[in-house]
């Protein structure tokens, strides 16, 4: 059996450290810090405070007496900005979808995801379906025992290796309808080949009315080469090829375009880390700053 998704932990772990200790809040998810332990929190904390020298030596040489600031710089620098920032534009994008009418939302490699915890408002007006690997959702569900959630009635989880196979019939099977929809696919798509990318779009929208939707993020064709700040971009490659999930893909964006087009869509919004960094990183005193080569998209099915 295929183990839980690691990204999925350390993106929660992000997203937890942010809503307790950074400000301004990014993306406030205050629910994160219930489905990550006191203890899952101290060994991942442990591990990226032991790991700084591969992260930066003139940072390990300088802090080496401060593990609290070698965690907020690992953090801050390397771990936190693109979940921070896709999961509060994606949110946004979603927001204004359901105000144009889309009743519901698929959530494609959810991991734990903690929307439906931190919006009872929509519960009535929307249904969500989470997808992902049956390892990781079983892990997620234990998760949310263990913090003492209850799954709301709008929540419907549905198990599946979307990566190699989708299909539509396990959602119809939970209440799925034809109906207008909103999918995020966050943090997946630079794990997929280019053909997995392509034909997971194709299908998705394949029998969705138009202006249904999807918001997700993908890497520039600089991903395999660019450094980064204190060269972070090279580091994730390489943390995602050491955790068994590495990234196999990047597109220019004409490559995108079409690749969209083919499936139907039109590009509504496209936000470059320039863009990310003005919308979601404005004026701050902190390390947090927007990942070079990763922009999210916002695409509509004609």
């Amino acid at each position: 059996m295929k183990k839980p998704s690691v990204t999925s932990l350390i993106s929660a772990f992000a997203r937890a450290y942010h809503s307790r200790y950074d400000t301004p809040l990014i993306f406030d998810d205050f629910i994160a810090k219930d489905l990550i332990n006191e203890k899952e929190f101290k060994d991942i904390s442990e591990n990226m405070i032991e790991g700084i020298s591969f992260f930066n030596k003139e940072v390990a040489e300088r802090l080496q007496n401060d593990p609290e600031e070698i965690l907020k710089w690992v953090t801050h620098i390397q771990l936190s900005p693109t979940p921070l920032a896709r999961a509060s534009y994606c949110e946004r994008v979603l927001q204004n979808e359901l105000m144009l009418g889309a009743k519901q939302y698929v959530i494609l490699g959810a991991g734990l995801d903690t929307f439906c915890f931190r919006h009872p408002e929509w519960a009535h007006s929307l249904q969500v379906f989470e997808i992902d690997h049956p390892a990781t959702q079983q892990f997620k569900k234990n998760k949310l025992k263990d913090a003492n959630l209850t799954i709301p009635e709008h929540l419907h989880f549905v198990p599946m290796d979307f990566t190699n196979m989708f299909s539509y019939q396990p959602l119809f099977d939970k209440g799925f309808e034809n109906t207008k929809t909103f999918f995020s696919l966050l943090g997946v798509s630079y794990y997929l080949t280019r053909e997995e990318n392509a034909s997971l779009i194709s299908n998705l929208f394949s029998r969705l009315p138009s202006g249904s939707s999807i918001v997700f993020d993908y890497a520039d064709e600089t991903l395999f080469t660019a450094k980064g700040t204190s060269n972070r971009v090279e580091h994730m490659v390489k943390m995602a090829a050491a955790s068994g999930e590495p990234m196999q893909s990047c597109f220019t964006y004409q490559e995108i375009e079409n690749l969209l087009g083919s499936a139907g869509l039109l590009i509504y919004e496209h936000l470059s880390p320039d863009d990310i960094n003005g919308l979601f990183f404005n004026n701050r005193t902190d390390d947090l700053s927007a990942f070079e080569t990763i922009h999210y998209i916002h695409a509509v099915k004609k």
